[in-house]
């Protein structure tokens, strides 16, 4: 079994990225539960508080250069132009981002006005990753959206006209009364739209979310787990025939167009999370910021501390994470890496416990690579814990 860290790891890769939560936005969808807030109070505070996380972390890297940069949320489109510059030269300040080859922005909708992409310009954002969810109107008031269909098909176009060309956007499925023909009619509008990548999730019902809470009132339709399995074949099968390359479980592109910084994370490389609830990971020991605004700013102007826990994986979990996360992409979990980086022993355990889900059609092993089929993406999860190493 593997000692206490993996053997031949590179403690520093070529390259990093950096993660910035913005936690505010307009209104809350049903369906979210990640952290924000829907006050824009504090606002600033908390802007600050960023700028100062990004300095007192510069040695987090190492020093390895940052290749990518994206603004998550929460909903980051609530910056301006102005702000996103503050933050751009901050990182400069302290980060080598000479390489950088992508700087994403997440984005509503009813952002992408004309002025705003205008203002962009002045920004080093070079791509979008856009709310859409649906292009349907149904979808979008169940979901409680603050845009409208129309208003995402002008985001959209109005990107593109401003000579944004990079976009990603996300997508739905598995919607009470979206029909399959309706799903389609979605997927079809990737390709019309000419967008070179999109993510798609199944609507899942999250704990302590406004959609649980009106389910459970009887105030919205419950979702119904076969119609998203449903959706999800619906989904490999149109977009492989739409040119896209199924790269990921959640994400498909057309080729060239994979995106980079969430592409690095399920690669094991570095990233810096900054901002309240925040991850990061250096390669050994995961850490995570407090998810309480007026807490993380008061902790860093204040206090001077980055308020956050953490934990050290050993090399199982760190093992079984690789599993989990390659057996999500088309490249698939590598038997070679597993005894080059843990040792051989570990490599014939997994390719061991893959055998049943190998008689089931649901892996395939292409050389020393285990690689999903499309009817193991639907037990992706199950899969890879029968596949995990034990520490015993």
């Amino acid at each position: 079994m593997p000692q206490d860290t993996p053997k031949n790891h590179p403690n520093t890769p070529n390259a990093a990225g950096i993660y910035l939560h913005i936690p505010f936005c307009k209104q809350a969808c049903v369906y979210c539960n990640f952290h924000f807030s829907t006050s824009l109070r504090g606002k600033d505070e908390v802007l600050q508080a960023i700028l100062k996380e990004i300095e007192m972390r510069r040695e987090y890297l190492q020093g390895t250069t940052v290749e990518t940069v994206y603004l998550g949320g929460g909903t980051p489109s609530l910056l301006s132009a102005d702000e996103i510059n503050l933050i751009f030269d901050t990182i400069l300040k302290y980060h080598p981002v000479d390489h950088i080859k992508e700087f994403t922005l997440e984005a509503n909708p009813d952002d992408l006005d004309k002025n705003y992409l205008k203002s962009l310009r002045s920004t080093p954002i070079n791509r979008f990753s856009i709310g859409v969810q649906s292009f349907r109107e149904e979808d979008l008031l169940y979901m409680k959206r603050a845009h409208n269909a129309q208003e995402a098909d002008y985001a959209i176009k109005t990107a593109q006209d401003a000579g944004f060309t990079n976009l990603s956007i996300d997508l739905i499925y598995g919607t009470p009364g979206l029909t399959d023909a309706a799903w389609k009619q979605n997927l079809a509008k990737v390709t019309e739209l000419g967008i070179p990548h999109f993510s798609s999730y199944a609507l899942t019902v999250e704990d302590k979310t406004a959609l649980q809470q009106a389910i459970q009132k009887k105030k919205a339709v419950p979702v119904d787990p076969e119609q998203a399995a449903g959706q999800f074949e619906i989904l490999m099968e149109q977009a492989a025939a739409m040119g896209y390359d199924h790269y990921e479980i959640s994400n498909l592109a057309r080729p060239g167009h994979h995106a980079i910084h969430n592409t690095n994370y399920w690669r094991g490389m570095h990233y810096l999370g900054i901002g309240p609830s925040a991850h990061s990971f250096d390669g050994a020991t995961r850490r995570w910021n407090v998810a309480n605004n007026a807490l993380y700013a008061k902790n860093i102007l204040q206090e001077h501390t980055v308020p956050h826990e953490e934990e050290k994986l050993t090399a199982i979990e760190h093992l079984n994470e690789y599993i989990m996360t390659s057996l999500r992409t088309m490249w698939g979990c590598d038997l070679d890496k597993i005894a080059r980086e843990w040792d051989d022993t570990c490599a014939t355990m997994v390719e061991k416990s893959s055998h049943l889900c190998r008689e089931k059609k649901w892996l395939t092993q292409e050389g020393r690579k285990l690689v999903l089929t499309n009817e193991g993406k639907l037990f992706a999860d199950r899969i890879a814990a029968e596949m995990f190493v034990s520490a015993d």
